[in-house]
């Protein structure tokens, strides 16, 4: 079984769901005890998001980067950044090492593909749904973006900073979430992709009129997948 290195802490709430799903993908397919092989270097999420809010992305790049340096000396076959927003950095956390990063956005527009679906709503931080690092790899792959407009992707980035990072789950906020759905739904798209790894505590499939992909579920799985496929 090959080693997953996760860099996590964007928040610790997504990242306790990250380690639960790989557990439960490896199992599920081995049986028995057999669990993942899981490195974690978890960061101090307030730094990142002050690096975030100043616009600093090449501090962000230098946090990530040295977490997934050290997870490679530690024996990591290969790396997750268990966020979306920090995806932005990607490539250049990618030049430090010689394992793979799995993309995020890449293990999205698969699982988008495999449901053959070609126009999608795109929720997530204010970064990840309105700058192209993110949506870029997803046009790559024939697949059309919606975002909201701009007062509702302000809800959608407060709801994931005030509320969520913080695990903090709003029967208001998850209604407004509701209604943002509906309304790309009406634009045309035909699923949502969770695109913040916290948006899965607050909006499950039962809550979408549209067709949920849920990037932890996505990214936890395709690492789980990985890391067994040569048993």
């Amino acid at each position: 079984m090959k080693t997953i290195g996760l860099i996590g802490g964007m928040s610790w709430e997504s990242t306790v769901t990250y380690y639960r799903l790989i557990n439960e993908s490896v199992n599920e397919k081995l049986g028995g005890l057999h669990s993942a092989k899981i490195l974690l270097y978890s960061v101090d999420f307030a730094e990142i998001a002050a690096s975030q809010a100043k616009g600093d992305w090449a501090q962000g790049a230098s946090i990530l980067s040295g977490a997934a340096v050290n997870l490679e000396k530690a024996g990591a076959d290969f790396i997750l950044i268990c966020t979306n927003t920090m995806h932005k950095v990607a490539p250049e956390v990618q030049k430090h090492i010689g394992i793979p990063l799995i993309h995020l956005a890449d293990a999205t527009a698969d699982a988008l593909i495999s449901a053959g679906i070609d126009k999608v709503a795109l929720l997530g931080t204010i970064y990840t749904m309105t700058e192209n690092f993110y949506k870029e790899r997803l046009i790559a792959r024939g697949i059309s973006v919606l975002i909201p407009g701009e007062t509702d992707a302000a809800l959608v980035n407060r709801v994931i900073y005030d509320e969520l990072c913080r695990g903090v789950i709003s029967a208001e906020s998850r209604a407004q979430y509701q209604r943002i759905i509906e309304q790309l739904q009406a634009a045309g798209a035909r699923g949502v992709i969770l695109g913040c790894t916290e948006i899965g505590m607050l909006i499950k499939q039962t809550d979408s009129v549209l067709p949920v992909f849920d990037t932890t579920q996505i990214h936890a799985h395709r690492a789980a997948m990985e890391a067994i496929a040569d048993r």
